[in-house]
């Protein structure tokens, strides 16, 4: 089934660690409303500013699969099916350029520059990945963040645009 134009159900649900533990990790109705919006709003715009295929490297969890990886949390808007984690450097293209896209371009309820190198004015930074959320139910707010560990374990701060 294709929730956009270059994107399919089979991409969001795609899970190894759902495979091996045999969880189910099908969306209910409402879960495909949100994924078939986010794939519109958010992946179809964002693969055109690529040029290239784009990597879901997650997408939609049910709440067993979100517990099973140790997923955020039981609210995850993955769970929702209303946040994908994208990665474009998997094909050539550069994680920060498609962050800057995102935040200067679209709608979204949550940004975030996943890991990687601290964000700064150079173009040598680059976040791991992108994850972003969007809203049928709610305001997209267009909150920014930056995940870091501490200790093993991942924290969220505001992110501050290097740009200035």
């Amino acid at each position: 089934m294709n929730l956009s134009k270059h994107l399919t159900l089979g991409e969001i649900i795609r899970s190894e660690t759902a495979k091996r533990l045999g969880i189910d990790n099908s969306p209910t109705p409402e879960h495909l409303e949100n994924l078939q919006a986010i794939a519109e709003a958010i992946f179809e715009p964002c693969r055109t500013f690529v040029g290239r295929p784009l990597a879901v490297t997650s997408g939609y969890r049910s709440q067993a699969l979100n517990k099973a990886i140790k997923g955020a949390s039981p609210t995850s808007d993955h769970c929702r099916g209303a946040a994908l984690d994208l990665d474009c450097d998997v094909f050539g293209g550069s994680n920060r350029d498609l962050f800057f896209f995102i935040l200067d371009n679209l709608e979204f309820g949550q940004l975030i520059w996943e890991f990687g190198g601290e964000p700064d004015a150079s173009a040598e930074t680059n976040p791991d990945w992108v994850h972003c959320s969007y809203y049928l139910d709610r305001p997209n707010k267009k909150q920014v963040l930056q995940a870091y560990k501490v200790n093993g374990r991942t924290k969220y701060k505001t992110w501050t645009d290097p740009r200035g």
